[in-house]
């Protein structure tokens, strides 16, 4: 690997395979997590949070999250799993990010191949990003484990019969450059979603996408060498 001016790290890629993750990186779904989280407190007994703690919210992981709000590890999945049932019921209110559907389009038109693997629920990825938008994905893999997206990389890899060393997954958590990393693909951050820019940086990602424009430059045959 070598380095950029920019202090990121990065190394030679023939890209092939593109695998998005879902919230946060597809889908604006913050703002409905903050709005629910403190109902979802009383459901569950943990720490409410106060609207002020939102932005420092972002500088934690997800287990960084649950452990600040006094949540235990064994109650981790079952809200995991209320949070997807919530998203369910309120699914009108989350929307792709703005310029998603054209993104996904040139990326598809420029020969590059689409996977995603989301934490979220299938019928909640269908249901927000629709059905042409779900017709350009080779793999999806829904419902993942907080610490189960490594596996579930290797399966796309696996099924779409690619190198992991020609495949990048880009997310906009800390946690989705550590399953790249242990899947043996590039990792790819945006900086727009649940985790601060700063924080992502710091994990040393192979590529920053700040704006989604940066983002797009992929279907331009850009690669990360």
């Amino acid at each position: 690997m070598s380095g950029t001016d920019d202090g990121l790290v990065t190394r030679p890629l023939g890209l092939e395979l593109v695998v998005l993750d879902f919230d946060g990186t597809l889908a604006d779904s913050f703002p409905w997590f903050t709005n629910v989280l403190n109902d979802v407190a009383r459901r569950w007994r943990f720490r409410q949070v106060d609207p002020t703690e939102h932005a420092a919210l972002r500088r934690l992981s997800a287990m960084e999250v649950f452990a600040s709000l006094g949540v235990p590890g064994w109650k981790v999945p079952l809200i995991a799993h209320d949070l997807r049932r919530r998203m369910a019921r309120e699914i009108d209110h989350i929307r792709p990010f703005a310029g998603i559907d054209a993104l996904l389009a040139a990326l598809q038109t420029a020969g590059l191949r689409l996977a995603l693997a989301s934490s979220n629920s299938r019928d909640n990825v269908q249901a927000v990003l629709g059905p042409t938008n779900l017709k350009r994905f080779e793999r999806l893999e829904c419902g993942i484990a907080i610490a189960g997206k490594p596996a579930r990389l290797k399966r796309i890899l696996r099924h779409c019969r690619v190198d992991a060393n020609r495949a990048i997954y880009i997310g906009d958590e800390v946690r989705d450059i550590a399953a790249a990393r242990t899947a043996g693909m590039a990792a790819g951050a945006v900086g727009w979603g649940y985790n601060a820019p700063d924080m992502l940086r710091a994990a040393g990602p192979d590529r920053l996408f700040p704006t989604l424009t940066d983002l797009a430059r992929l279907a331009g045959g850009e690669t990360l060498a």
